[in-house]
């Protein structure tokens, strides 16, 4: 074989139909799609339009809203904690933060900060800085002879409760 002789399996490729080339084709003049109107020409979408009629999107209310100020933490629980020192991944002897997570890959990525869940056990006596955590999984830790310090303060979200409260 030549690549002068290299071609596609014969029914490959699909000839497109020539359209608008005169009446003696059968596809002359508006070329199989009417007569004039928007449709008729190229470029068209008409999502969601339903002939007049009041458009389902619309015909539903509204509901809910996308508070702007809200936090994407990422959730570590205490079970997978304990797995990543058991596979000697985090140092429990070591303080723990946001970059030793990062880096012992227990997280993705930071995004506002990362909660501590409750779910799981942890064995290992650990001091971990996290941005939020459950009430639970700081008693847990506690329990184990180690400390949780939470840098997003509570006073603050006190303070804000507060604020609304007067208003």
């Amino acid at each position: 074989m030549k690549l002068n002789e290299l071609r596609d399996n014969p029914g490959a490729r699909h000839q497109s139909k020539r359209l608008g080339r005169g009446p003696g084709s059968g596809k002359g003049k508006t070329a199989g799609r009417g007569n004039k109107g928007q449709k008729s020409r190229s470029g068209v979408a008409i999502k969601g339009f339903e002939g007049g009629q009041m458009p389902l999107y619309r015909r539903l209310p509204k509901r809910g809203f996308n508070n702007i100020f809200s936090k994407n933490y990422q959730v570590v629980n205490l079970g997978r904690l304990q797995t990543a020192i058991d596979a000697g991944k985090l140092d429990a002897g070591k303080a723990i933060g946001m970059d030793e997570l990062l880096a012992s890959g227990v997280v993705r990525r930071a995004r506002d900060g990362v909660r501590l869940l409750a779910k799981g056990e942890l064995k290992a006596k650990v001091d971990i800085t996290v941005a939020g955590a459950s009430a639970s999984a700081i008693a847990a830790v506690e329990a184990g002879g180690g400390s949780v310090t939470v840098t997003v303060a509570k006073e603050v979200a006190a303070e804000a409760k507060e604020a609304k409260a007067k208003d």
